[in-house]
């Protein structure tokens, strides 16, 4: 099943259901106006938006629309709460290494996990806003699950089986401000802007084989400025799954139905900068810190700079038949309107 919001009906937006190929979808008042409300009582009301999908496949269902991606906000435009893991260990070894600083063991063990904000998300085709290209603007693109309500100290079994939604983010980063945070010793604040995620959100079952143990093992594809930039396999490298991660959460609290868990930059090792590039034959990067990262380990100092007013980015997963799944984040980088 597929699902998303069009940016109707106030701040929580209309929920849609959405065709397998995305070319249609339905507005469903009867059964939830917004997504939300559906978890909120899912075992109730996915069989009934899993019926108008399968009436929207077979060409049977009535009021049905043509689906315009550039109508969608994100599928939860606000949501409870918005739990950023980083569970490709490479990424962050690389992040350590271009600073000198040894990888910790425990890090193999026990998830990083920072809390964003999440009450504005913006759309997927929205903007990417910023007061100052100094901040150091740079995409992460990730994938995120969507659970439904957790016990505290639920197993990570039990986390997965909870996984309702799986969709694609782009978890902006301002990575020149990260260094000043983090020194106060208590992490991200300003330095993670508002997240972006794919228009469509789609239950597991519509990823087929590609949903194992958790994972999704497809590849991420990502284009800045138009040029291939990145296609890392999201189910590689992948250290930590989605229950592990949603179990991580759970340790100390209840996790509440619309609870969203991304899985940080979505990263495969690779042997150098020279190697590592789509150019060179390698599998790219989701962000642009890691190209620095390996410019500084192997020649002192980054080369490259983060994204500037105008650049755009593209982040994007498709089927083995090459069909996208969950539509995609589209953005382009601009400077935030100030008022008077």
């Amino acid at each position: 099943m597929k699902l998303a919001t069009l940016k109707t009906g106030g701040r929580d937006g209309t929920l849609v259901v959405v065709s397998r190929d995305l070319s249609l979808c339905r507005t469903v008042p009867e059964i939830a106006r917004s997504l939300q409300a559906a978890l909120d009582d899912w075992d109730r009301i996915a069989p009934q938006l899993a019926a108008v999908y399968a009436a929207l496949n077979s060409g049977a269902a009535a009021g049905a629309l043509p689906f315009d991606q550039r109508l969608c906000h994100s599928p939860l435009p606000r949501a409870y709460q918005w739990a950023d893991g980083s569970a490709y260990i490479n990424h962050v070894e690389l992040v350590r290494r271009a600073r000198g600083a040894e990888l910790p063991a425990s890090f193999w063990t026990d998830p990083l996990m920072y809390q964003g904000g999440s009450d504005s998300f913006i759309g997927p085709h929205d903007p990417i806003h910023a007061l100052s290209e100094d901040w150091g603007i740079d995409l992460e693109a990730e994938v995120a699950v969507i659970s439904g309500d957790l016990a505290m100290g639920a197993s990570p079994a039990e986390c997965a089986q909870a996984i309702r939604l799986v969709l694609l983010v782009n978890d902006v980063s301002l990575r020149k401000l990260i260094p000043a945070e983090l020194a106060k010793g208590f992490g991200f604040f300003q330095s993670k802007a508002a997240s972006a995620f794919s228009p469509v959100a789609v239950t597991p079952d519509e990823l087929g084989d590609a949903w194992q143990d958790a994972k999704v093992h497809l590849p991420l594809v990502v284009h800045l400025n138009r040029k291939p930039f990145g296609k890392p396999d999201a189910g590689v490298d992948m250290t930590f799954n989605f229950g592990q991660l949603l179990a991580h959460v759970a340790k100390t609290r209840e996790v509440e139905a619309g609870s969203i868990i991304g899985s940080g930059t979505v990263s495969n090792k690779q042997g150098s900068l020279f190697g590592s590039s789509i150019e060179n034959g390698g599998v790219g990067y989701c962000c642009l810190a890691e190209v620095r990262m390996y410019e500084t380990i192997e020649s002192g100092a980054p080369q490259t700079d983060f994204l500037k007013f105008g650049d755009s980015v593209r982040i994007e997963m498709f089927d083995p038949q090459g069909d996208s799944i969950f539509g995609a984040i589209e953005q382009t980088v601009a400077r935030y309107p100030t008022r008077g």
